[in-house]
């Protein structure tokens, strides 16, 4: 008879689809798009992250952006960053060629929102974007994809083409057992607001990003 003092150790829910509905959307250029969006349950962070996958052509390495939360440049077209555009670039492209976008809930490269919007006021002051999130007490990248992985995995996707100029993503993605077959960089999306910004990507976690100034410097 078992002890008393011995309580059941809760398992944990393996990773898998939680609802699936279509979703047509309205793509940057005017044209509608048609998705399928999925929810999950049992992913490793309890956030309610989803994705969105567009046309119905298998293929061994299908096209794949995964996509951090930006509330500022994803809703709002924030011109700080190139979020927004990434995004909408990323819609596009999934939608011309097939493919999957995962939407992960982790605001500021990981810190929330409200620690991203003090680290503007910081970067106001003169510092870049990562010295900005050091002062606030986080790391440079605080973002971790093993969500991503689970989201994959539970769509029966584990061999990708990975649409991203942050060579982490594929780093991580791959340790976390999905393989990367080849990646594909996003467009260099440059402007007078986040030109600093971009720079500061390029500087410290080796973005591949080309700007004609840090191109004209090396």
């Amino acid at each position: 008879m078992p002890s008393p003092c011995l309580q059941a150790v809760p398992v944990a829910e393996t990773p898998g689809i939680r609802t699936v509905a279509q979703l047509p959307i309205h793509l940057a250029d005017g044209r509608e798009a048609a998705s399928t969006i999925y929810s999950f349950r049992g992913l490793s962070d309890s956030k309610e992250h989803f994705a969105l996958r567009f046309g119905d052509r298998d293929t061994d390495a299908p096209l794949v952006r995964v996509h951090s939360e930006c509330m500022t440049g994803d809703v709002l077209g924030s011109a700080r960053c190139d979020c927004g555009p990434q995004l909408q670039e990323s819609l596009r492209r999934l939608h011309e060629e097939g493919g999957y976008l995962i939407y992960l809930r982790q605001e500021g490269r990981g810190i929330g929102l409200y620690a991203k919007l003090d680290a503007y006021r910081l970067q106001e002051q003169g510092h870049d974007t990562y010295a900005a999130n050091r002062a606030l007490g986080h790391g440079d990248d605080e973002r971790d994809y093993t969500a991503a992985a689970e989201m994959l995995k539970a769509l029966g996707v584990s061999r990708i083409t990975l649409i991203t100029n942050n060579p982490d993503k594929r780093t991580q993605l791959e340790a976390l057992g999905i393989d990367v077959a080849g990646v594909r960089p996003t467009g260099v999306f440059s402007g007078r607001h986040n030109l600093p910004y971009l720079e500061a990507k390029i500087r410290h976690t080796r973005h591949t990003i080309v700007l004609p100034d840090v191109a004209e410097e090396s």
